[in-house]
């Protein structure tokens, strides 16, 4: 998906629960990192995430959560769009704080490269 489909969509839901069940649904759109490569794995996210970013600059990721791949999806998204990383909290995902603190070492990482 596209980060204006992304936000859109996550706009447009008022409900905390539905929102999160629909971040675990675009974590499913996230592309895998292909089976030949190995991804960069993030630190300071308290689930294994990985990201691996090809020669053309597509990029792919995964998680060992259903809720973070959503998250990596975003960002991904968002990084392709050259979207800012600032708009990320006003998507109002109800996410804790662990779940923050890995969401900012995604983003300090993804504007790394």
């Amino acid at each position: 998906m596209q980060y204006d489909e992304i936000k859109s969509l996550l706009l447009s839901i008022d409900d905390p629960v539905l929102k999160l069940e629909t971040l675990m649904d675009i974590g499913k759109t996230l592309s895998p990192i292909p089976e030949e490569k190995t991804g960069i794995e993030v630190k300071g996210c308290a689930s294994r995430v990985e990201i691996y970013r090809s020669e053309d600059g597509q990029f792919y990721g995964t998680a060992d959560s259903a809720l973070v791949r959503g998250i990596v999806a975003i960002l991904l998204a968002m990084k392709a769009a050259n979207a800012d990383f600032s708009e990320f909290p006003a998507l109002g995902l109800n996410l804790g704080a662990a779940r923050l603190t890995g969401a900012s070492a995604m983003i300090e990482y993804l504007k790394s490269i």
